[in-house]
């Protein structure tokens, strides 16, 4: 594993305790947690879609794909750095469950509350804008929430000393 010294790699600011954290490095860590639980999401929805489930049992595989992917995301960039994969899993629990979390309520609540969205299929736009809202409002809602878990050296915090 190769150290950086002063703090700093690949454009990263290494958070490691209380103190001020850049709104850029917030933003950087939801992104990286939106991607993988939009992915996992709408995975999820494809399958319950796919199979002509009803809404519950294909919100509940679209949220358990959305901590999956999330997580693996994390769990690549860490055993690439030479954690082992017992290691990697702590790390991606650490850094991702909470944001992930707070990501999950809002974007599921918001695609709950859009009339409609819920019976949306993939074919109509409703189903896209309602999840393309869902992801934004998530993203705006998990930055701040992120923002401050760097700053207590929690949440994406603990990965940066893999990078």
């Amino acid at each position: 594993m190769t150290q950086h010294p002063h703090g700093h790699h690949d454009g990263h600011t290494e958070h490691r305790g209380d103190g001020p954290v850049s709104w850029a490095m917030a933003a950087r860590a939801t992104l990286h947690c939106l991607t993988g639980c939009a992915l996992g999401e709408v995975l999820g929805m494809v399958i319950g879609t796919a199979l002509a489930w009803h809404n519950a049992p294909t919100m509940a595989v679209a949220i358990v794909l959305a901590f999956a992917f999330g997580y693996s995301f994390t769990m690549a960039a860490v055993l690439r750095a030479g954690l082992d994969l017992r290691a990697a899993f702590k790390v991606a629990l650490a850094a991702d469950t909470v944001s992930i979390l707070v990501m999950e309520l809002i974007d599921n609540g918001v695609v709950l509350v859009v009339p409609g969205a819920m019976d949306a299929q993939l074919s109509e736009w409703l189903f896209w804008l309602a999840l393309a809202l869902a992801f934004a409002l998530a993203f705006v809602a998990t930055t701040p929430v992120n923002r401050w878990l760097i700053g207590k050296g929690k949440g994406h915090a603990v990965v940066h000393q893999y990078h």
